[in-house]
């Protein structure tokens, strides 16, 4: 071998995804991070199995409202207190309503509460906590400090004051959730954004003259976006649980529209006489938070940048 030859093969990596060293090759060549987080995903049978049980769900609530002839809203006099059986699968309500359409509903009002109301605190909170991080100094002192003072304000009496002004809608468990939900997003990012911002490619970016808000937007938000995932994987859970707690308490959605969370209060209250009118959404919500719960710790663990190794 010559010495041109062997100097080349201390600088290429063995094959087998390792390199001459011994080391392992984090991202081999001609897959992107993400196809390498993929195949790291679906090494874990319970993220898939959750993945599948939300499509199945969502599949559901799509379809289930189109298909059937019960309507959600619209009372059937005839069917109070059906047991479920044939043709309300699911039994009816003490207005005969179908309970499955009403529950496939709720799922759809749920989620559709959860992931919008993720996604604008994901988009608050990494704004926030980015530019607080570049920022730095007195800047960044005030922007945190108004977040420690919005942690202290108490998050029940703020929807019972919303309610009482704007009265109950959409809108208000949208703005009660957002108002807290994404404050612990803008603290983890602003530590990120400490860290990244003393990089190489944050310095070359600085002399060639990138002003800050691109900044943030090119070259600091792209490298938060596995940790931004996670967090709003693992908030939809959270955000959802508020919303059924909210609806619990009577501060939820307008009837006859139905979250789960306003299911689960009403069948509490039939729970001696007809169980199946708690029993029925309570699993379902159940079964939601928790997929999305164990699709959020499989995808930290694709996305650890250890796990490369």
């Amino acid at each position: 071998m010559s010495a041109a030859t062997g100097e080349t093969a201390m600088r290429e990596p063995a094959a087998g995804g390792t390199t001459s060293a011994g080391l392992p090759d984090p991202t081999p060549e001609g897959e992107s991070p993400w196809r390498h987080a993929w195949l790291r995903l679906q090494r874990k049978p319970a993220a898939l199995i959750a993945l599948a049980v939300l499509g199945i769900v969502g599949l559901l609530c799509a379809l289930v409202p189109l298909l059937s002839p019960f309507s959600y809203a619209a009372p059937d006099w005839n069917a109070l207190y059906q047991s479920p059986g044939w043709p309300h699968l699911f039994g009816t309500d003490d207005l005969g309503r179908d309970l499955l359409v009403r529950v496939m509903w709720g799922c759809r009002v749920s989620l559709l509460i959860g992931i919008t109301a993720s996604l604008v605190s994901v988009v608050i909170g990494v704004l926030w906590g980015a530019a607080a991080g570049y920022a730095g100094g007195i800047t960044d002192s005030l922007m945190m400090r108004f977040v420690d003072i919005l942690y202290t304000v108490p998050f029940i009496p703020l929807v019972i004051v919303l309610t009482v002004l704007f009265g109950r809608s959409f809108l208000l468990v949208f703005v009660a959730i957002g108002a807290v939900s994404w404050l612990d997003i803008a603290r983890i990012v602003r530590g990120q954004t400490l860290s990244l911002k003393s990089r190489e490619f944050v310095s070359a970016a600085r002399a060639l003259g990138v002003p800050p808000l691109r900044m943030i937007l090119r070259h600091l938000v792209p490298n938060l976006l596995g940790l931004v995932l996670i967090y709003a994987t693992l908030t939809i859970p959270a955000v959802i649980l508020f919303e059924a707690f909210l609806s619990f308490l009577g501060l939820g959605v307008h009837a006859p529209l139905a979250s789960l969370g306003t299911l689960v209060s009403d069948g509490a209250n039939e729970l001696q006489s007809h169980p199946y009118l708690l029993v029925i959404p309570s699993i379902f919500l159940t079964l939601i938070i928790c997929c999305f719960s164990y699709l959020g710790d499989g995808l930290r663990d694709a996305l650890d940048p250890r796990e490369r190794r």
